[in-house]
């Protein structure tokens, strides 16, 4: 079974008094039904299932009356072998997008408050889309809202390279020296860095989606991981299908199929015209969205300045495309192309396979993604608030110098960057402000977290006392 990190999150929220309904969203087949089900197994006496989109026929329940006890007697009555003990009982409201009015439910079950309540969805995140199916279902099923207010929503992804590790047996001894290593910018030892290595190159290939990582880990065989993973294509591209008006169907997948080839330019800002010979933005740019918030692709957005806050200098029109798990890439390219990653046969596009690799990273981490570019040619491949600086990170499918990042660095005045991190097939190193670090290291970057940030209590009463001075 995967470990994965989610877990020690829904043991938080579990254990946080007053919860409200848990809501957990993330791309299609990143383990959310496994991994809830697991955990309320575990930690709960009770379990109720429902999956929205095998089980229509529990729809009905939810209709009418948003009552608590008038939902537990309608699902009584479909299910009489469900058990709802209040202080003992897991409901899972699982694909609940195929239910709106289930959604609606959580602030009643949160103002209930004696059930658990854990809703997934692979499609929460999809706006604008299938506007007339939608109608359809609201005059169907009734008027439903998101209960803003009374659900915690939290995102999933695929493994990261960590759990990833893990899955191949690598245990946290490991992965602290590596923390080490790089807490105190030393070389890693010649066998754990070649293992590493090796170990990224597998991950590249097979990526973080568990079905796939189950299928690699059972047989060690590219072809068998290759045929899951063009299954799990072919199921998003359904869901694009599925989702959307007709109007907007081919739209969505050109998008999605153009991106190895938006990947490949030296400039990789993402261009409509490489779409289709004559496309708009204005005809693209909602299949994007559509994309991205179905968790498949990330934007990655050019900054006006090197400097933060990042978001704040977003050029919000001009951004490189990324997709999100660096083994769906892989997955569109040509048959063959695992087997060149292993040996290193790749020449050109190399870079772009670890360029999206780090995005797959920092994406994985929660981290919205940034870049600098400007018409001279200079381009920084990502930005990152690192300890309280905007810090460069540059990566290299070959050894050699980073002319862009030199002409950054030796210009603070001017960038107002003072240190930078650049990623390539070498050891750990440090040449001045510049950090050089292996590449699969790049799961072990430190950011800055608001939840962090606990302020000292101010003393309002000797502030409210200054006013007596005048």
């Amino acid at each position: 079974m995967l470990k994965r990190k989610i877990e020690e999150a829904l043991l938080q929220w579990k254990n946080s008094p007053n919860h409200n309904p848990l809501v957990i969203m993330g791309i299609r087949q990143c383990g959310k039904t496994f991994t809830v089900k697991q955990f309320a197994k575990k930690n709960y006496s009770n379990v109720v299932y429902i999956n929205f989109a095998l089980e229509q026929d529990k729809i009905i329940a939810f209709t009418g009356n948003k009552d608590v006890e008038n939902i537990l007697m309608n699902l009584s009555s479909i299910m009489p072998e469900a058990k709802f003990v209040p202080g003992h009982t897991c409901l899972i409201f699982d694909e609940i997008q195929e239910c709106p009015d289930a959604r609606t439910s959580l602030k009643s079950f949160q103002i209930d408050g004696r059930y658990d309540v854990i809703a997934t969805g692979s499609l929460l995140g999809v706006r604008g889309y299938g506007e007339k199916q939608k109608k359809e279902q609201n005059h169907q099923l009734g008027k439903n809202s998101i209960p803003v207010g009374y659900e915690t929503l939290i995102e999933m992804y695929p493994l990261d390279f960590e759990e990833f590790l893990w899955a191949n047996g690598i245990n946290e001894k490991i992965i602290n020296v590596l923390r080490d290593c790089l807490r105190n910018e030393k070389p890693v030892s010649g066998g754990i860095h070649y293992s590493m290595t090796q170990l990224l190159y597998r991950y590249i290939v097979v990526g973080g989606l568990p079905a796939v990582v189950n299928k690699f880990l059972e047989t060690k065989h590219f072809g068998q991981v290759a045929a899951l993973s063009k299954t799990i294509i072919s199921e998003y591209e359904d869901d694009m299908v599925k989702y959307v008006d007709d109007q907007n169907k081919s739209h969505i997948r050109e998008c999605f199929e153009s991106i190895p080839k938006q990947l490949a330019k030296e400039n990789k800002k993402f261009q409509y015209s490489i779409i289709k010979k004559g496309a708009r933005a204005s005809h693209y740019i909602g299949s994007l969205q559509w994309l991205e918030d179905a968790g498949i692709i990330k934007r990655c957005y050019n900054t006006s300045v090197t400097e933060l806050p990042l978001a704040g200098n977003a050029i919000s029109d001009c951004f490189k495309v990324y997709v999100t798990d660096i083994g769906l890439l892989l997955a569109m390219l040509d048959a063959g192309t695992r087997a060149d990653v292993i040996q290193g046969n790749l020449l050109g596009y190399k870079g772009a396979i670890f360029e999206n690799l780090m995005a797959d990273f920092l994406h994985k981490r929660g981290q919205n993604l940034y870049y600098f570019h400007k018409d001279s040619g200079l381009e920084l491949d990502f930005l990152i608030r690192h300890r309280g600086e905007c810090t460069p990170l540059e990566v290299k499918a070959r050894s050699g110098k980073a002319k862009s990042l030199s002409t950054v660095l030796n210009n603070p005045q001017h960038y107002h960057v003072k240190s930078a991190i650049k990623f390539g097939n070498y050891n750990i190193g440090r040449e001045g402000p510049l950090l050089t670090l292996p590449l699969y290291m790049g799961f072990l970057i430190d950011f800055e977290n608001d939840a962090d940030i606990q302020l000292e209590d101010l003393d309002i009463e000797a502030i409210n006392a200054l006013a007596e001075v005048y």
